[in-house]
């Protein structure tokens, strides 16, 4: 029976920042609305565009979305945190918060490896490319990674929900993540422990693999092009999706690395903030800066 006495948690989010309150809020409020705003901007372009309606701008729209429930999910309580020197959540808040955030980073985890065999099928089988690539095949591509990172999500989140919070009420971070959560519970965790472990296995190393797989493949193929001109130009068609699957990965690997240990936390919430604010924030702008049909319709919308 679930005996928990706690009723909310208090966030800390970045300790004693007094004096550069109004400057960290208003540093982090900026980079959320353009965050926001890149985000809706590429959703709008690929939705109502002619020359971006392929495949791979409608998974990179998916990613958008994906990136937009990360973002809004964590950045709001953040700059209340940052305001207030604390945040105070409810327990289904926080659950809540956990759930949604999870399930983004898994769902993101799936779209950029269905990301990288749409690459894989344009560069390697570019004959057969349009056939396999159907307008069906998209949708079932698109809706797979959603229904994983919000389904398979819930078998890590209701454990979590029935711990038992017996004193401690304090979360040293700026959101309610795996680990905050587990330090606190006077439950047994060594369970829900085990099972994560088994889990980022089909849930995190599996399309981190697929994806390494598929892109040795591209290069093998890129590389049998006889023209330097035409190695750039295929490369250039991938190079944005390998730069946002190297930063997606590297700061979820970071972060999940990094021993929770008290004299750890600072770095902890630092590559928190690269993963959970920044990442959401960088993905628009190297579509945007590396893709061509994007600054083009971009500049014939602003002209």
């Amino acid at each position: 029976m679930n005996q928990t006495t706690v009723t909310e948690f208090i966030l800390l989010g970045f300790g004693n920042i007094h004096s550069f309150t109004i400057l960290f809020f208003s540093f982090f409020l900026i980079i959320f609305l353009f965050t926001v705003t890149g985000n809706l901007l590429i959703i709008v372009l690929v939705s109502t565009n002619v020359h971006l309606q392929s495949p791979m701008y409608y998974f990179l729209c998916h990613l958008s979305i994906s990136d937009l429930v990360t973002s809004t999910n964590v950045v709001p309580n953040m700059l209340g945190a940052i305001l207030q020197g604390g945040k105070i959540m409810t327990y289904l808040g926080c659950i809540t918060q956990l759930y949604f955030f999870s399930g983004s980073v898994i769902t993101e985890c799936y779209l950029l490896s269905v990301m990288s065999y749409d690459r894989y099928l344009a560069i390697c089988n570019p004959l057969r490319y349009s056939s396999i690539m159907n307008f069906r095949h998209q949708i079932c591509l698109s809706v797979w990674p959603w229904l994983v990172g919000l389904t398979v999500n819930l078998s890590g989140v209701f454990p979590i929900a029935k711990f038992n919070f017996c004193h401690d009420n304090i979360i040293d971070h700026f959101y309610c993540d795996y680990f905050p959560l587990q330090k606190l519970s006077c439950s047994d965790t060594s369970r829900v422990e085990l099972e994560g472990m088994f889990l980022s296995m089909p849930l995190f190393i599996l399309p981190c693999g697929f994806i390494i797989v598929t892109y040795v493949c591209i290069f093998l193929t890129i590389y049998k092009i006889p023209s330097t001109t035409g190695k750039q130009k295929t490369f250039s068609t991938c190079s944005s999706h390998l730069i946002v699957v190297g930063t997606f990965y590297g700061t979820l690997i970071a972060k999940y690395m990094i021993p929770s240990k008290e004299h750890s936390s600072f770095i902890h919430k630092t590559v928190s903030l690269l993963h959970t604010v920044f990442t959401p924030l960088f993905n628009p702008i190297i579509y945007s800066l590396r893709n061509r049909d994007i600054k083009m319709t971009l500049k014939k919308v602003s002209g």
